[in-house]
């Protein structure tokens, strides 16, 4: 199937689900005023394992962090978009600045985890004491990363986007990929596309107008959505369409290789003919 061609990169906050995931579970038990204080003073992976350890403090338990995480607002549109995608042969990735145990525990509980191939995201997991620990992707305060573009310290997507490409070439796979974001980090990644692949801003959020701005620095086709209805008409727009585009390439192809052996046996034919004579 040529959607098994296909490589669909997503972030996770505000793309699948409809919210920001450290701020939904921060919001929802109670710590927001705490977070906004500290907010200045750290760095955001920091300041979220502090309120891990502010939340286990006052006796909140990974439990009720999980029970937070399952009402996540997530359009049932965009659900069925990602189960329809997977289902269809397309390799499903997130590259995320939420963290791995916030991912999964949202996906798992809506039946969509075993539908991603790879999780790119920061790091998390409960301790021995029963703590929820978070902690950045990658180590800025060792090795920045170096990026030019608006990408937080501790994760530049471009860098994850560029080892996913090496990873595909290395195989000897041609793949055309579509990449669906919302946040400042969204956009270096979107200049890492090719021509043939495909960007999909979310309109109106801040990768929306880095993408306007810049929009000849980007060699992929942009096609913009706004809400979960939209999300899944581009997605299966595009899959159908690149399917489509790929299985007539393929049909052209194997058309011009009968017609080039069907030509080369008939000279061997007539060359045969004459030599008999």
């Amino acid at each position: 199937m040529a959607a098994s061609d296909i490589v669909v990169i997503m972030d996770f906050d505000k793309t699948i689900i409809d919210c920001d995931s450290d701020n939904w579970v921060v919001d929802e038990l109670g710590v927001t005023r705490l977070f906004n204080q500290l907010l200045p003073t750290m760095p955001w992976n920091s300041l979220m394992d502090t309120m891990m350890k502010e939340l286990h403090a006052q006796g909140i338990t990974i439990d009720d962090i999980v029970a937070v995480l399952k009402r996540t607002p997530i359009h049932p549109r965009i659900i069925q978009a990602i189960k329809s995608a997977h289902e269809l042969g397309c390799d499903l990735r997130i590259v995320s600045d939420a963290n791995v145990f916030f991912i999964e525990t949202i996906l798992e509980h809506h039946g969509l985890r075993g539908c991603f191939s790879e999780i790119n995201t920061n790091p998390s997991f409960g301790d021995q004491e029963g703590r929820l620990r978070i902690f950045p992707l990658h180590d800025f305060s060792k090795h920045p990363h170096g990026c030019n573009h608006p990408c937080p310290p501790n994760m530049c997507k471009g860098i994850v986007i560029e080892r996913i490409q090496a990873s595909l070439s290395a195989m000897g796979e041609k793949k055309t990929i579509i990449y669906m974001g919302d946040g400042l980090g969204d956009f270096c990644p979107s200049l890492k596309l090719g021509d043939g692949d495909y960007m999909l801003p979310r309109k109106d959020f801040p990768v929306w107008d880095l993408v306007c701005k810049n929009r000849k620095l980007i060699q992929a086709e942009v096609c913009g959505w706004s809400n979960g209805e939209e999300f899944e008409h581009a997605l299966l727009h595009l899959i159908t369409k690149i399917s489509i585009e790929k299985s007539n390439t393929a049909k052209l192809y194997s058309d011009c290789k009968l017609q080039t052996i069907q030509g080369a046996a008939f000279e061997a034919f007539t060359k045969t003919l004459y030599v008999g004579h």
